[in-house]
């Protein structure tokens, strides 16, 4: 049996004694991860999907996992399943982590010419491209998946999903901006070069507003939008439908991006990463 096979079945099987073989095979399982070889989603055919037995991995982990004592440093420990420990990194992975108390979760994979100030904390699952700038107080959830030359600006949360797990994780495409004290939550989908202006909140059940076409942007089947591409999206609000004088809060796409919008949020190349 290939990998995936494996991990299915033993997320079926539940064994009420995991044995050693079961740890080899989540350790096999997360160095996958770790070198992004394996991903908890895809895009296919032009649509991202959640990959099931990549969660399904996590999840054994966290079943077979015991609650221990794991040393920190010399001062602090932390207490944790055994089989979840922090990621460890070296200079050979050209990551530029900036001291701050940034922690990323075994499991994550970080691409080449990131760089991630302090404090960040990146979990299982995620996925981030080459370029991608985290920026201090900034949240990376468990399975979400965020693109090359992608700009998390502070304090920004990108949600995280492993149940259910055919649960889509949150997606950021390429050269996205995600403004200041933003929440992406319940696998919404910014699409490549949109702009999420700061203090922007979308979730499953949050209506975004296209004011350039007049429309409300559609749901999928898992009651997430997708932000479409170049997209500018801000704060904003609408008329409760049943009291005119009260409003409710609904971001809005205010434009398409141009020029103007590039100058906005020009990248800083020379502090960003070590690979362009």
């Amino acid at each position: 049996m290939d990998l995936k096979e494996k991990i299915t079945a033993l997320y079926d099987n539940k064994p009420a004694r995991y044995v050693k073989e079961d740890r080899i095979l989540f350790n096999e399982f997360l160095e996958a991860l770790n070198h992004g070889h394996i991903r908890s989603a895809e895009k296919t055919d032009g649509r991202w999907q959640a990959n099931e037995w990549v969660k399904m991995g996590i999840l054994v982990g966290f079943r077979m996992g015991i609650l221990s004592e794991i040393s920190w440093s010399d001062r602090k420990s932390f207490y944790d399943k055994d089989t979840l420990q922090e990621k460890s990194v070296t200079l050979a992975d050209q990551i530029r982590i900036v001291p701050g108390g940034t922690s990323m979760r075994n499991g994550c994979y970080i691409a080449p010419g990131v760089a991630i100030m302090p404090p960040a904390f990146i979990n299982i699952g995620a996925y981030i491209d080459s370029g991608t700038l985290i920026d201090s107080h900034a949240l990376v959830g468990s399975c979400a998946q965020i693109g090359r030359h992608v700009h998390i600006s502070a304090g920004a949360m990108i949600g995280g999903v492993i149940e259910p797990i055919g649960s889509r994780p949150v997606i950021v495409e390429d050269n996205a901006f995600v403004g200041g004290n933003t929440g992406l939550y319940e696998g919404v989908i910014v699409m490549s070069r949109a702009v999420i202006a700061p203090g922007t909140i979308i979730t499953a059940a949050t209506p975004v507003y296209d004011s350039v076409k007049g429309d409300f942007l559609p749901k999928d089947a898992g009651k997430a939008v997708t932000i479409p591409e170049n997209a500018v999206v801000v704060p904003g609000s609408r008329p409760l439908k049943a009291n005119p004088d009260f409003s409710v809060y609904c971001p809005i796409i205010i434009k398409y991006r141009d020029e103007k919008t590039d100058l906005s949020v020009v990248l800083e190349q020379d502090i960003r990463g070590i690979i362009s």
